[in-house]
């Protein structure tokens, strides 16, 4: 099964049978007070930094979020999003809660995005799903509903086939919904790892959709958060976690990620193994200083 994403001049397609795809995070104002600032005043600087250093580290799509408390998250979102658009061309993940901001951003973008996110509540798959096929893009079914997040795994795959079947009632195939199988912190539950990954491995098995989740949600309020989250992505994509939105600039996650493809043979030759360590030894030595 294969998602496919466009930006006016870039396509993106998410498969098990193809290389993982990162999903920058970093255009987010939740808990970044300057960025929030600076977003809150109009100024768009630090989002196109940010959207160009993810691109540059391996991001192949950004999620771009406005949620900036008292705004008006609509204009806001579409303001960050032709922002983004001027600096790179990679596919956009439109994330928002809000339903006006989703369509408004919808609406300018020129491709076809991946929206983030439905829950499987009646009342907001018959509002976002409408929404979703109007404007031909994809959408991020996340596996809870009205009753919260369930422990049990196979209960997370009925709700994702719940809003699989829900968004096919509404002209959106089920290679356009991507399913979020909701990865929490082992920190609160040791075993909230081990109840994801079940929970890919049945979703690969039974219904076949791509995944995504917030990858570093499962280190949540630990130490050393990198490793935990690079060793997550390992097991992740071995279990059927096609897509990620994670922070490409951080080297474990970024080297896991490129280390997992290359075992789990979506490396052909090593090759973007061995160019990723060529490029980084060759940014390394530029930087190095002169020794006489």
């Amino acid at each position: 099964m294969e998602t496919v994403l466009r930006s006016r001049s870039r396509e993106v397609v998410i498969s098990i049978d193809r290389p993982f795809v990162i999903i920058g995070e970093r255009i987010n104002p939740t808990g970044r007070k300057v960025l929030a600032a600076e977003m809150t005043a109009g100024v768009m600087d630090r989002v196109r930094a940010d959207a160009i250093a993810q691109v540059e580290a391996g991001a192949q799509m950004l999620d771009v979020n406005a949620g900036v408390p008292g705004i008006d998250e609509p204009a806001l979102l579409v303001a960050a999003i032709q922002a983004v658009s001027e600096v790179t061309d990679v596919p956009i993940c439109i994330d928002s809660s809000v339903i006006e901001a989703l369509e408004a951003a919808l609406a300018v973008y020129q491709g076809k995005a991946l929206v983030n996110s439905v829950t499987a509540e009646d009342e907001r798959m018959d509002r976002i799903l409408p929404i979703v096929k109007k404007y031909g893009a994809a959408v991020i079914g996340m596996s809870n509903d009205e009753t919260g997040i369930t422990m049990v795994p196979q209960e997370r795959v009925e709700i994702a086939r719940r809003i699989i079947d829900r968004a096919r009632y509404y002209g959106i195939p089920p290679e356009d919904v991507v399913i979020d199988p909701i990865a929490m912190t082992v920190a609160a539950d040791p075993q909230a790892g081990v109840i994801t990954l079940e929970t890919m491995r049945l979703i690969k098995e039974q219904l076949g959709n791509n995944m995504t989740c917030g990858a570093s949600n499962v280190s949540f309020g630990l130490p050393d958060r990198p490793i935990v989250n690079a060793a997550f992505f390992s097991v992740a994509m071995h279990a059927g976690l096609t897509c990620a939105i994670t922070n490409p600039l951080v080297p474990e996650v970024r080297k896991a990620v490129l280390a997992s493809d290359l075992l789990l043979g979506h490396d052909e030759y090593a090759m973007r193994w061995i160019s990723t360590f060529r490029q980084e030894r060759k940014k390394a030595a530029a930087v190095e200083p002169v020794t006489r």
